[in-house]
């Protein structure tokens, strides 16, 4: 299917179908976490990239594995360390004296699902060695321009920027997020089927795939031709615009942020079978969105605010447009 086909009731039913697939394949060792891995396969067709917060331990690495493994692709991890060099990420180009030239060695970021572990306690400098990557899906390396393979989706996790050692991220660096989500703490359910699930390392090693990088383009390609109706796209321009009039706000989104709205919004359609978006799927998803995009004031700060508490607000207070 190609971006230019008007998206069916069929072809809505078919990528509700492999959404399911894949989210229930991952269920098995992400447990007690539906909205996380929705959020990662949102991410992922709706040709996005995704940043997941929380203190160690909780399973950010884990869900970049478990999707990895259940799309067939290689996952390429790179390890942030505050030594970890650019083109410890990029890639670098060794000299062959068998040809008498330079060769290019491609970097980790080469592969369509990349995780980026910790990345908050590398240095600014190798932080920003993927904003080129998640913005343009390329690289440039001494002068070169290299694309990178499709689909190209980049996993980043950090820790909380209050514990030590870690390096908090610039706001260009965080507007190339399409989402930002937590994890949280498992219920004790969850928590003793962790227990079963894992008491060995081998549960991810074992998980099997249930849909390959084909699959993927395909429903990528469904993605913008969900219909968004014009009432829909001025709820998201009044959404975006309040977070640039709220008292509490300092800094409010831009365009790239009302665009991946509209990109993720779409995406959620589709994975619930529809060829339309309706504002609840404008509403579940506007806070991941959002929230990682905005600066709070001092005295909003100062008031215990928090990021997903006022785009929550601003939800509350812009009118729905009447269907």
């Amino acid at each position: 299917m190609t971006v230019t086909e008007t998206l069916t009731e069929d072809t809505a039913t078919r990528f509700a179908t492999a959404f399911a697939a894949i989210r229930q394949n991952m269920e098995q060792v992400v447990r007690g976490k539906p909205g996380l891995i929705d959020s990662a396969l949102l991410c992922l067709v709706s040709g996005g990239h995704i940043l997941v917060e929380d203190v160690p331990g909780l399973g950010k690495t884990l869900l970049a594995k478990a999707l990895g493994a259940s799309i067939d692709t290689k996952l390429g991890r790179i390890q942030f360390t505050p030594d970890l060099l650019p083109t410890d990420v990029t890639g670098v180009n060794i000299w062959n004296r068998g040809t008498n030239s330079f060769e290019f060695r491609p970097g980790p970021i080469f592969t369509e699902l990349v995780l980026a572990d910790e990345i908050n306690r590398a240095a600014p400098k190798t932080q920003s060695a993927l904003l080129e990557a998640m913005a343009e899906d390329q690289v440039t390396v001494d002068g070169t321009t290299y694309e990178l393979p499709k689909p190209f989706m980049v996993v980043a996790t950090q820790n909380p920027v209050e514990q030590e050692g870690t390096y908090p991220l610039p706001e260009s660096q965080l507007d190339r997020f399409t989402l930002k989500v937590s994890v949280g703490y498992p219920s004790r359910t969850d928590e003793i089927s962790i227990l079963e699930t894992h008491a060995t390392d081998e549960a991810v090693n074992s998980l099997g795939s249930v849909a390959t990088l084909a699959d993927v383009k395909r429903m990528a390609d469904m993605v913008p031709t969900v219909y968004v109706a014009p009432a829909l796209q001025d709820y998201m321009v009044s959404l975006s615009e309040a977070t640039r009039r709220h008292s509490a706000i300092s800094l409010g989104v831009s365009p790239r942020a009302t665009l991946a709205l509209q990109k993720v919004a779409r995406a959620k359609a589709a994975s619930q079978g529809r060829t339309f978006v309706v504002d609840d799927d404008i509403k579940s998803v506007a806070s991941a969105v959002f929230s990682h995009r905005i600066i709070l004031t001092p005295e909003a700060q100062l008031q215990a605010a928090t990021p997903e508490g006022t785009i929550n607000q601003i939800l509350g207070a812009v009118a729905v447009p009447a269907s």
